[in-house]
């Protein structure tokens, strides 16, 4: 098995790891062995949303390659448990086969099921959170396989408890899944899926639908890896969108897009001779800002390399930076503070990278 990591990312870069261990099968005594030795460890799953050192990685990777996924009946709703190293993307495939909706919107994500929850993954209106169950996490302080709720996990925008420093490893993730015996999909929710489909916003379509216009939508971005566009070597969006108060999205130009993110207090009615209750101080609620407008405004445009380098911004979506041949890691780092400075010289927001980085820092 080679060592050399870059035959296990997306990006395709990376140098070695010291050992490799393929994580099949019981997967609890794999990894507490692994554990045993002292020596560092990372856990790798489709390798579609990590930066790894040109350096490597001087300790154990364990591949989660475990397969398993089993169905139950819930009251009109499905409960589905998938082993961690099932395809992410094969999941949504099976469940819009079967008639199940709540992941349809999530096709094409490339990666594990395992990761899914580390980052609360989210596209085209849907997030894993609203489908999640819970996840078996076999926790590295403790050694012992604990069951974690979605609440316990306090998912937020592309997080988790999980992503924030809580160490062990993702065992298998438990979903809820509406049954869909007409083979719909959830109410199409977001603007631009709603204009690929052709149907009004709060439409249900059929789920073959719904999946094969995500994956188009995907493609057309270059974020269905494919052998023949390079625009797909990438880690998908390199920046998550930023979440700021009101009142600084107030300071950016009025043509930068913005979305609340949690809804704008009302203004209070009380009927004439009635006192108005004490409101509560009215606070600076949080609002999501366009990363890909706010690079390209930038002045960094869809193809954009610095001088001498193979990393680039994607020809077809300025959030995803590319390996366009034989890049390196240091060279996608530094492409993406590169874009960090210009967008923060630009309008004062810091871009957060939303790919994992081992042994390499922004």
């Amino acid at each position: 098995m080679p060592s050399d990591l870059s035959a296990f990312t997306t990006l395709r870069v990376g140098g070695a790891a010291t050992r490799i261990v393929e994580v099949t099968e019981s997967v609890v005594d794999t990894i507490r062995d692994v554990w045993a030795t002292d020596e560092p460890w990372l856990v790798l799953g489709g390798g579609s949303n990590v930066l790894i050192a040109d350096d490597g990685f001087d300790g154990t990777v364990l591949r989660m390659l475990t397969r398993g996924i089993g169905a139950t009946d819930d009251a009109g709703r499905v409960r589905v448990r998938v082993a961690a190293g099932e395809s992410w993307d094969g999941l949504v495939a099976l469940a819009v086969d079967n008639g199940w909706a709540g992941i349809e919107g999530l096709s094409g994500i490339p990666g594990s099921c395992g990761a899914a929850p580390i980052q609360n993954i989210g596209a085209y209106g849907q997030e894993l959170e609203s489908s999640l169950l819970g996840v078996e996490f076999l926790d590295f302080l403790t050694e012992e396989l604990v069951y974690l709720t979605a609440a316990e996990l306090e998912l937020d925008y592309r997080t988790s408890t999980l992503k924030r420093g809580r160490e062990g490893v993702v065992v298998s993730i438990d979903l809820s899944l509406t049954v869909s015996p007409d083979g719909l999909s959830e109410p199409v929710l977001y603007d631009q899926l709603a204009s690929a489909l052709g149907v009004p916003i709060g439409t249900r379509v059929p789920l073959v639908d719904v999946r094969a216009t995500v994956l188009a939508l995907r493609a057309s971005k270059g974020m269905v890896l494919a052998a023949d566009d390079p625009d797909s070597v990438s880690a998908g969006s390199f920046f998550t969108n930023p979440i700021v108060g009101e009142n600084f999205a107030r300071t950016l130009p009025e043509a930068a897009p913005r979305w609340p993110v949690e809804p704008e207090p009302v203004d209070l009615v009380v009927p004439l001779g009635q006192e108005p209750a004490v409101q509560p101080e009215r606070t600076d609620f949080r609002v999501k800002l366009s990363a890909a407008w706010l690079i390209e405004r930038a002045g960094i445009g869809k193809g954009f390399s610095l001088p001498g380098s193979r990393a680039a911004i994607s020809s077809k979506h300025t959030l995803a930076i590319i390996n366009s041949g034989g890049a390196t890691a240091a060279e996608i780092a530094e492409l993406a503070r590169f874009v960090q400075t210009r967008v923060f010289s630009e309008f004062g927001v810091r871009l957060q990278h939303e790919p994992v980085f081992v042994g390499l820092t922004l």
